[in-house]
């Protein structure tokens, strides 16, 4: 089939964000790679290192809807190439550490800045705005799934370097990818000079942005969607945080926590399309609901169980399934109700409860760890208010379905 036109004349953008989210996703979501070594090579603990973690994810919840908000003044190419300056450093700080403090401004603060200016939020705005309406949630999807690749190669090749070397070198070959979001954050930039998109009625498009913060806080789905990814963000960071600290307690290979974090990224590719996919069909709030579920019900089922490298892998494929594909149905979800222009603010305050979320996802877990020496607790209220979110938000998406989608 080819290609459409109005998607061959932005493709240049759409891979420069795609480049962008891939490389800012994967080389964080490989942290926690580094935290048996880290722990043990500088004398922190689990909480010290999980803390810093938490910091990370809280700053770029904090961040997020003020670079969203700053976005329509100055543009995204700044933004987003200021947040991969600020990436970079962070990722150089921890290679270069000695003690806490640089774990905790380089992991935890100057990563979080990058994240909020050069990932998702923006990534997805950028996408949303260079596609018409028609297939704004399939480009969404695939901008998001060509996003997860980055978890794919950084999660084994930092292992595999971290066991031939050691942890410092292993993040200096982070800092080189990390790099290339420079160039990536410089090409997607090319979305400001797209034409700005029309006011659309009954949208806040035409809006300053405190009658478009005013509408969002109003607006029942939106506020059910945004505490409902309070819990996708404390389920995603614990397991990222914590599951190789988890297997290696339980005396598996080193090796398989990176495989494990591998398959999650490269079942993110499936997931993230199908959902862009689905998204274009079916409620995309339901979806959301459907995720969450199911998400709680595959936790419940690993941590029941003693890991074996069989049920480990499983286990990676099942969540890297149900993993990413909620970005391109919250940003989906945002344009429907509220239009493009205030889109990457708005997604940055959903964004903001993730990250509260992930704050007691990564930091919750460290102290269950200390305090118990396992993360049974953790777990079983992870996997109860996964199962809550699901069930309310598909019943709050029921009662208040969305309006036709927004034309070209």
């Amino acid at each position: 089939m080819p290609m459409r036109p109005e998607i061959r004349s932005v493709l240049p953008i759409l891979i420069g964000a795609s480049v962008m989210l891939s490389l800012t996703m994967g080389l964080r979501q490989s942290l926690g790679l580094f935290m048996p070594a880290i722990t043990t090579d500088l004398a922190v603990t689990v909480t010290q290192f999980t803390l810093a973690i938490s910091v990370q994810n809280l700053s770029w919840g904090l961040f997020q809807p003020i670079i969203g908000g700053l976005t329509p003044r100055f543009g995204h190419r700044p933004l987003m190439v200021v947040g991969g300056v600020a990436y970079v450093a962070g990722l150089l700080m921890l290679t270069l550490a000695q003690g806490y403090l640089a774990i905790l401004l380089g992991a935890g603060l100057l990563i979080g800045l990058g994240m909020a200016c050069s990932s998702t939020a923006l990534a997805m705005s950028v996408a949303a705005r260079s596609v018409p309406a028609a297939v704004r949630s399939l480009v969404l999807g695939i901008v998001s799934a060509a996003g997860s690749l980055g978890a794919l190669i950084a999660a084994p090749l930092g292992q595999w370097v971290m066991q031939s070397a050691d942890w410092r070198w292993a993040l200096g070959v982070f800092v080189l990818m990390a790099l290339a979001i420079l160039p990536a954050a410089w090409v997607a930039g090319r979305v400001d000079r797209l034409p700005p998109p029309p006011a659309l009625p009954d949208s806040a498009d035409d809006k300053g942005v405190g009658d478009a913060l005013t509408m969002a806080r109003r607006d029942l789905p939106f506020v059910v969607m945004s505490l409902a990814y309070f819990v996708c963000g404390m389920q995603l960071i614990f397991l990222t945080t914590h599951l190789p600290a988890y297997l290696e307690l339980c005396g598996a290979d080193p090796m398989l926590a990176a495989t494990a974090l591998g398959v999650i990224g490269g079942m993110n590719v499936l997931g993230s399309l199908f959902f862009g996919w689905a998204g274009g069909r079916w409620s995309k709030q339901v979806l959301l609901g459907g995720i969450y579920i199911a998400r709680s019900c595959v936790i419940a089922w690993y941590f029941l169980q003693f890991p074996t490298p069989e049920t480990t892998v499983i286990f990676a494929a099942l969540m890297g399934f149900l993993w990413l594909g909620v970005g391109p149905l919250v940003a989906g979800s945002v344009v429907e109700r509220f239009g493009l222009r205030w889109q990457a603010m708005l997604q940055g305050v959903t964004f903001f409860c993730h990250q509260i979320g992930s704050f007691l996802g990564a930091l919750g877990g460290g102290l269950v760890f200390d305090l118990f020496g396992n993360y049974t607790h953790a777990v079983q209220f992870g996997v109860t208010l996964g199962l809550v979110a699901g069930v309310v938000q598909i019943a709050v998406a029921l009662a208040h379905p969305p309006r036709a989608p927004m034309p070209a």
